[in-house]
């Protein structure tokens, strides 16, 4: 099958989400199965057309794509004459929802039989933020989809809300296999793994439960990941006078990431919102426990016995847990717990899942009257 995925983000761009991850780790093992993948993502500083473990990327845009703004407008106005030019020689459109507005309703103009995958639903979130209409955008674009994949149950159940007539797969993300080889072992550090983003994330409610409990355990709270808000959080963290106890450590990936899991004690997961959680499961496989607040998507994949979850954005519950499962006995038999529950998070077994909802999806929407319906109803 000759694919061409409009992924957005580009896996090695620093700062990065877990979307890319997923989006690659699907991707390569659906090359090594035969299919043609071809994925569209925004330029960024260094980036270069390439092939990647049997992946066609191609970064479009304008120019180097220097600041997020240059790199939405760029992806944004060159994506329709990219798709065009590769309409020939494509059978199936992919677009991955992203920020800030979820999709572009790529069914109405890839002239392709088209499915979405679903990583991202927070434009209203982003709506607040920007002061602009974007959840309408969002609806509108769900609404244009008859097929798509979600990354969980919750994200789902939002999106049958908007159109009831979706037909949705429920196919998660996956662990890297090279988290395997870490050695579990109870450290002595706090650790908060992601894109810094301060709203989205709640890196401000973790700072309000790190200033409470500071002093009252051993270890540091160490903060890997780049992101759009990380001069105002390091601000932040200077102002709240925690530069002592909290260690940025940068972006990290691969062998440094597996190292940095498996060495904490706990890793924190202070997000308002999220699609998955992917960070949480590479904890758990590196037999990392796992504190979160108890939202929709989360809950799914921090099951009791390998990790707590506080009620959502209770701060004051959130630092109080911190303290009391940093100290517990028994973190060991945590840890092993959590391995067993993230091994059943393997991309072989989700890449195969997503092969057969593409085939299905392309033998659908290749049915004229299902596509005639389809267009009726958008």
């Amino acid at each position: 099958m000759r694919v061409l995925h409009l992924g957005f983000e580009d896996p090695r761009m620093p700062g990065a989400g877990g979307g890319s991850v997923r989006t690659h780790e699907i991707n390569r093992r659906l090359a090594a199965q035969g299919f043609d993948v071809t994925v569209l993502t925004t330029r960024y500083p260094g980036w270069q057309e390439r092939f990647q473990d049997g992946v066609h990327y191609v970064p479009i845009g304008f120019g180097r794509g220097s600041n997020r703004l240059t790199r939405l407008v760029g992806y944004i106005a060159r994506l329709p004459y990219e798709v065009r030019k590769r309409r020939s020689a494509t059978e199936l459109v992919v677009e991955d929802f992203f920020a800030p507005f979820s999709t572009m309703a790529a069914p109405l103009w890839t002239d392709r039989p088209t499915i979405g995958v679903v990583q991202w639903l927070h434009a209203a979130e982003k709506a607040r933020q920007y002061k602009l209409p974007l959840q309408w955008i969002e609806r509108l674009g769900v609404r244009s989809h008859s097929r798509l994949i979600a990354v969980s149950e919750g994200i789902s159940e939002r999106l049958k809300e908007v159109n009831p007539a979706l037909k949705v797969d429920v196919i998660g993300n996956g662990v890297d296999p090279g988290i395997w080889d870490t050695t579990p072992h109870v450290g002595q550090d706090v650790l908060f793994v992601g894109r810094l983003e301060v709203g989205h994330k709640g890196l401000d409610l973790l700072l309000q439960a790190w200033a409470e409990i500071r002093g009252r355990i051993d270890g540091k709270l160490l903060i890997a990941g780049t992101g759009p808000d990380e001069e105002q959080f390091r601000a932040s963290i200077d102002n709240a006078g925690l530069s002592g106890s909290v260690q940025m450590l940068g972006w990290l990936a691969g062998e440094e990431k597996f190292q940095a899991l498996s060495n904490a004690r706990l890793l924190v997961v202070p997000s308002r919102h999220e699609t998955f959680g992917l960070v949480a499961i590479d904890a758990l496989a590196a037999g990392t426990p796992v504190i979160a607040f108890d939202i929709p998507c989360l809950r799914e994949i921090i099951p009791p016995g390998v990790g707590w979850l506080v009620e959502a954005f209770k701060v004051e519950e959130f630092a109080h847990q911190i303290v009391h499962s940093y100290g517990q006995g028994g973190l060991e038999e945590v840890a092993a717990r959590g391995r067993k529950f993230a091994a059943g998070y393997s991309w072989d077994a989700l890449a195969g899942m997503q092969a057969g909802a593409y085939r299905t999806a392309l033998a659908e929407l290749r049915n004229p009257q299902s596509r005639a319906h389809h267009a009726e109803r958008a």
